[in-house]
């Protein structure tokens, strides 16, 4: 973990990660978080996919609403964060070529 980032609640990981369906998921957020945030994160992942895939932040600012602000954020995370979307994206990948 980062030494300049707040100590996290490993509970709160534990719990999402305990979870078992994306019923279960969407169930545990809607509690978890307001509708905004829930909005907030959706988009902010759909920015991450569509960076991933190459796409241009125009395109990318058309196709979701995003701010110009959220779509350089999310570039940020992915080039230099900790590698959590590249995690994520490569699980899926490995999900998908198995079916």
């Amino acid at each position: 973990m980062n030494k300049n980032k707040k100590t996290r609640n490993a509970e709160l990981y534990q719990a999402i990660l305990n979870l078992k369906t994306e019923q279960e998921c969407t169930d545990f957020f809607d509690d978890l978080l307001s509708v905004a945030e829930i909005q907030s994160m959706e988009q902010r992942y759909q920015v991450a996919k569509m960076l991933h895939s190459g796409m241009i932040y125009n395109k990318i600012l058309e196709e979701t609403g995003a701010s110009s602000a959220t779509i350089s954020r999310v570039n940020r995370s992915l080039r230099y964060g900790t590698g959590g979307y590249a995690t994520a994206f490569e699980r899926i990948s490995e999900k998908d070529s198995d079916k």
